[in-house]
């Protein structure tokens, strides 16, 4: 009967101890996740950031009247004539 105890009380044991590395491992873990968590946050928080700034820069480059601006003096276009204008229909 007594070797019956030492052995549950040696399971009880190792249960125990399972347990607590079990405890010790998942806290370890749940701390690297949260670790990560926080820097993906900080990396989106980043990325918004530039992305709104480059919404703005292509606001700017696609303004019509910087385009027409663009178009007269890099590529020599000019507003056609009325009697250059040619309706085409389908």
């Amino acid at each position: 009967m007594r070797a019956l105890g030492g052995i549950a009380l040696v399971i009880v044991l190792l249960a125990v101890l399972v347990s607590a590395i079990g405890v010790v491992w998942t806290r370890h873990e749940s701390r690297v996740l949260f670790v990560e968590l926080t820097r993906l946050q900080n990396q989106r928080d980043e990325l918004n950031v530039e992305y709104g700034r480059l919404e703005l820069e292509q606001a700017t480059w696609a303004e019509p009247r910087r385009i027409d601006q663009e178009a007269r003096s890099k590529l020599g276009m000019v507003t056609p004539r009325p009697q250059d204008i040619q309706l085409v229909r389908r």
